[in-house]
């Protein structure tokens, strides 16, 4: 070896791999066993060696940048962006530092064409989606994405036959969890507040896992008793006041998110009835301020942080033009302070 700059030619000796995997490997490609880069990187900081970034994008003809573009979600704030989501945020910003990749952050312009924005005009190498809304009107933009062959993934409901790869969590047997802990704690009539239809079809698995989960204890579960509500925290006010004012009895409620669990923790104290004592609650995604509610609310966690690394990785052998695969990745439940066995009426 020379006395001159270090080049990736120089590592690759050390190393007994191909230049190619030198490269993949100090720009964070996922196709490099985690050994192997390790190995690479401990070899380019002993002789001192930099990535030049400007100039790999040139012969690349890549950005080494990823686009991550939010849905404008209806929040109390001027976020507009689902309090889940800001949680994976920091996850995929530092799994993308990890990978050598820089983050532009934005939101999906739905009147405008999101291919010709980012990847086309190279302002990014490939698409991170979080949020849809209606999931039957956002599908045809999905359609149309893959048409044009944008390097995107997305992270929702996890559909059959879709044109898209979708990192998602199983709302299934998450919902399963939730209704099954609390029939175990004695309830039989749970209300579920949330859509349960095709256009939100994260909830809709929720409501079906819960309904599978009261089957397998023999017990039907009453289609009166599911309210829609949307993803906020007014909104689980509305459905719950709605509920208390039909005269319907129930005795738990599980709520398609934790905003909305949040929003019914607020209307059922309003009304005066006392949760856990008179009703249990479990929620879903286990939001920072599910742990801050009163009282702290039980939940469906989603992995935010292992989220945002799939995400991150997937896209990048997208990018790379690898096979790729939808994954569901598993809920825990976590018990809190809103739920607790029922007592009947004396």
């Amino acid at each position: 070896m020379s006395n001159d700059k270090p080049t990736s030619f120089d590592i690759a000796q050390l190393a007994g791999v191909s230049q190619p995997t030198v490269s993949r490997a100090l720009r964070g490609d996922p196709t490099v066993s985690e050994a192997t880069r390790k190995r690479i990187e401990a070899i380019a900081t002993q002789l001192n060696y930099t990535v030049d970034k400007n100039a790999s994008s040139l012969r690349r003809r890549h950005s080494n940048t990823l686009a991550l573009l939010f849905f404008q979600d209806p929040t109390p704030d001027d976020s507009l962006i689902n309090p889940f989501f800001l949680s994976m945020l920091g996850s995929i910003t530092r799994t993308c530092a990890q990978r050598g990749y820089d983050l532009l952050i934005s939101f999906q312009q739905l009147s405008s064409n999101w291919h010709v924005d980012y990847e086309d005009s190279r302002k990014a190498d490939g698409i991170i989606l979080l949020g849809y809304g209606d999931y039957e009107d956002y599908r045809a933009r999905l359609d149309l994405l893959a048409q044009q062959g944008t390097h995107f993934v997305r992270w929702g409901s996890v559909q059959n036959g879709g044109p898209d790869t979708t990192i998602g969590c199983d709302n299934f047997r998450g919902g399963h969890d939730a209704a099954r802990h609390l029939v175990e704690l004695g309830h039989r009539r749970i209300v579920f507040l949330g859509e349960a239809s095709s256009r939100s079809p994260e909830f809709e698995d929720r409501y079906r896992g819960a309904c599978a989960a009261m089957a397998d204890a023999g017990l039907a579960a009453d289609p009166a008793l599911q309210i829609d509500a949307t993803m906020t925290e007014a909104a689980g006010h509305a459905a719950t006041r709605h509920l208390l004012a039909s005269g319907r009895q129930f005795d738990a409620i599980f709520a398609a998110s934790d905003l909305i669990a949040i929003g019914a923790l607020r209307a059922l104290a309003e009304a005066g009835i006392c949760v856990p004592d008179d009703v249990s609650i479990v929620g879903f995604d286990d939001i920072p301020a599910a742990s801050l509610s009163h009282p702290p609310l039980t939940t469906i966690a989603q992995d935010y942080a292992r989220a945002g690394q799939v995400l991150v990785d997937t896209l990048l052998r997208r990018i790379a033009d690898l096979p790729t695969e939808t994954r569901m990745l598993p809920p825990r439940l976590v018990v809190r302070r809103t739920t607790a066995a029922h007592k009947d009426p004396a």
